[in-house]
């Protein structure tokens, strides 16, 4: 829950603007590379928590965070107010320094996440459902300190103290969490075990396998393959391309929401004129709606996890290594993906249509938590215990599940910095763009992706039918 706070960077933006002087290619570059710093190295997570544990990357998360939130607090503290131009090397530190909070942003998401799901795999889902949710709730939770603690109506929020708080907080959480956090073996080593013990006869398989509910047959899972026969497999491309499109364009949202509330006026003009209604301050309006995300993201995998393991159970590990349901399994686990591709294209014609203020944005926040929740809950975040460890096995589930964590390392700087730079052309002298303008051809770009989500998710869900 404190892990967060590079998605609290729309409370931070607005004054970074005006105290900085930065542009919107500027703030989105800043804020890119804390979301694409999350991605690079995920894979090299995932394989250092399968051979040595958690714990190990929670104390490294634990010295990024400390010292990216730090530094960059003491960047901003040490800047003018009176600047008339950006300095250029200042934009260059911030954007790495936020790079080495994303960094940390994985270190400590997956520690927690393999440690609940590792020490718990009798409740698998609700392990690792309970950590995502709490992880969901981070951006609310610290934009409450923010609120509570660092902000004021004359100044708005003093993000070199808020930052100054993070660095401390998510520093010493972290440090307690390497010091806590182990693993027992986990299912597969357990599984290896038994085979390697067990005494073969006329009844033994050649090969382990998985078991389809749709005929009951074995199927091979190849387990010990290689990361390249991994990527020429077409499904797991499809699975790639889905995360690519779906968390682009939310994160995309998430990331630059301080600069769409910006864009649009607090009431229309004719409510502007009633007597008693009072315009709302920009903090407060980017505020309510970065705690939408939260609350909506986090809502959605409370419901969607459940539901998901309800009517799409996962398959259970027997000694030998073959997979079975064992309950009855109603609908593929892939159809959540392809209602959530439908929610994100429907909450763009609706932004389209009817956005106009900065309080119809609730519109474009709640769809995009719920899409966003929706698509990490029963489809990309429970990967290691449910589409990836059914399809391709559980050895390498966190390295698998870290390959397909690159795919917004891609589709979020592409989505991002198309609104960027279609923000910056209508923009006067450079300054803070405003209207719908802003966003309105970006918008309609992310409905047409969110199709295309759709089509590649179908694909899946007719091809998996009956296997997860």
């Amino acid at each position: 829950i404190c892990a967060g706070g590079i998605f609290t960077f729309p409370l931070m933006s607005p004054a970074l603007a005006q105290h900085l002087k930065l542009t919107q290619p500027q703030l989105t570059t800043i804020v890119l590379a804390g979301m694409v710093g999350q991605y690079p190295f995920a894979a090299v997570v995932g394989k250092v928590i399968d051979r040595y544990g958690p714990w190990a990357c929670s104390l490294v998360a634990s010295l990024l965070f400390s010292s990216a939130f730090g530094l960059f607090s003491l960047e901003i503290s040490k800047t003018p107010d009176d600047i008339s131009q950006p300095s250029l090397s200042s934009f260059e530190r911030l954007t790495i320094l936020f790079f080495i909070g994303g960094l940390g942003t994985v270190f400590s998401y997956f520690s927690a996440l393999f440690a609940a799901s590792k020490n718990f795999p009798e409740y698998i889902g609700l392990a690792s459902g309970a950590t995502m949710a709490l992880f969901g709730l981070s951006p609310l939770f610290l934009s409450f300190l923010a609120s509570a603690f660092f902000t004021t109506p004359e100044t708005g929020l003093d993000v070199s103290h808020y930052l100054t708080c993070l660095a401390i907080l998510a520093g010493v959480v972290n440090f307690f969490g390497a010091l806590t956090m182990g693993t027992p073996q986990t299912l597969a080593q357990k599984a290896q075990e038994d085979a390697d013990t067990e005494q073969p006869d006329e009844h033994t398989q050649l090969l382990p396998g998985k078991v389809s509910t749709a005929t009951g047959d074995v199927v091979p899972v190849e387990e010990d393959g290689t990361v390249l026969d991994l990527l020429k497999d077409v499904h797991f491309g499809a699975l790639i391309a889905v995360a690519l499109l779906v968390c682009g364009v939310c994160e995309m949202i998430m990331s630059n929401m301080g600069t769409i509330v910006l864009s649009l006026p607090s009431y229309s003009r004719s409510q502007s004129q009633i007597p008693g209604i009072q315009e709302v301050g920009t903090d407060s309006a980017t505020s309510t709606q970065v705690r939408l995300l939260s609350l909506s993201n986090t809502i959605s995998r409370l419901v969607v996890g459940p539901l998901a393991d309800f009517v799409s159970p996962v398959a259970s590990y027997l000694p030998n290594g073959n997979r079975q349901f064992l309950r009855k399994h109603h609908i593929s686990r892939v159809a959540f993906l392809a209602l959530a591709s439908i929610l994100l294209a429907a909450t763009f014609l609706a932004t389209e249509l009817r956005v106009r203020t900065q309080q119809d944005l609730w519109i474009l926040s709640v769809g995009t938590g719920i899409t966003y929740g929706t698509t990490f809950t029963s489809g990309l975040n429970l990967l290691p215990c449910s589409i990836i460890s059914s399809i391709w096995g559980l050895k390498n589930m966190a390295r698998n599940f870290g390959i397909v964590s690159y795919a917004p390392f891609v589709g979020t700087p592409l989505f991002s910095y198309l609104y960027a730079f279609v923000a910056a052309d209508h923009a006067p002298n450079g300054g803070v763009c405003e209207g719908v303008t802003c966003w309105e051809l970006t918008f309609w770009v992310s409905a047409g992706a969110a199709l295309v989500a759709l089509g590649v998710s179908s694909f899946l869900w007719r091809r998996w039918k009956g296997k997860l």
